[in-house]
């Protein structure tokens, strides 16, 4: 007969074992990202197999887009608050709710365009929320976004016409690693180069500790906005001191447009960088917390 206190220790025992494999089944089944640039001509012919996530605002998409393209703009997802500059971020649950209602799983091939100027980094971001909520399907960015589209002269539709899709389920497989918490920022023993990806009038107005300055906007060149090749980001990276092989932690005001610059991260290889989707905004609320903490 085995006494209970040795009952207890064979269920905790057998407890820690299962999570351990609950944990390794899920390394194992866990899909690699993958995240890769394609041309204009390549979505021109490849139209169909696809599905197209047009991250500029609506309006934008109204006024013209690719045939078939569906507007997810982070406009209609990250919600501003009434006072304070504050912004509220959608949970994984709203996001995959929102996917689905386009007709995509979690196992579709999307194609993400925009136009830097007017989705201020939304493509960018649409690859990391899909990244983050664990996408098994092949996830790509159209290199040059619409202007590259329309400059190699392809059909362009304009209005509300098009396809509706049909609602389907999108399955949640979050990877956690990809999105920073302020709990983590705030350790000072943190392994992270901490990048601030705003403008510089927006860093005069408040920063997170020891973080270095890397505007967004650095991350893209040309007229069509082209994300920088892994060569240049490396060169970016060394000219502001920071080394191209640790691990970085992006962030702006709500986490749109350091997804942009993570998402050129990814694009050039690396596995090591993560985003702060709440931004400065959450930033200031975690530290008035630890404030009223402190104080009371």
């Amino acid at each position: 007969m085995i006494h209970s206190s040795s009952s207890r220790q064979l269920l905790r025992a057998l407890g820690v074992l299962f999570m351990i494999a609950s944990v390794w089944r899920g390394v194992i089944h866990a899909a690699p990202l993958d995240v890769d640039l394609m041309e204009a001509s390549r979505l021109n012919h490849e139209n169909g197999g696809w599905v197209i996530l047009d991250a500029r605002p609506v309006a934008e998409w109204q006024r013209g887009r690719i045939p078939g393209a569906l507007s997810f703009s982070w406009e209609d997802h990250i919600q501003s608050k009434s006072s304070g500059g504050a912004y509220e971020w959608p949970g994984p649950e709203r996001l995959a709710l929102a996917l689905g209602g386009l007709g995509v799983t979690e196992s579709s091939p999307v194609v993400i365009y925009g136009d830097s100027d007017r989705s201020w980094g939304g493509e960018g971001w649409a690859v990391w929320v899909l990244s983050w909520l664990g996408h098994r399907g092949p996830i790509r960015l159209l290199d040059g976004g619409m202007q590259a589209w329309k400059r190699e002269g392809f059909r362009v539709v304009s209005g509300d016409e098009g396809m509706r899709p049909e609602v389907r389920p999108y399955a949640l497989n979050v990877r956690h690693h990809l999105n920073a918490r302020a709990d983590e920022l705030d350790d000072r023993g943190r392994p992270w180069v901490v990048i601030d990806t705003r403008s510089s009038m927006e860093r005069l107005t408040g920063r997170l500790p020891s973080s270095i300055h890397i505007p967004w906007s650095e991350f893209f060149h040309g007229r069509e906005r082209r994300p920088i090749n892994g060569a240049r980001l490396s060169r970016l990276l060394r000219k502001h001191g920071v080394d191209p092989g640790a691990p970085v932690v992006f962030y702006c005001t709500a986490g749109v447009r350091s997804a942009y610059a993570w998402t050129v991260f990814t694009l050039a290889g690396s596995r090591t960088a993560r985003n702060y989707s709440g931004g400065m905004s959450d930033w200031m609320e975690y530290t008035r917390r630890m404030a009223s903490g402190r104080e009371a």
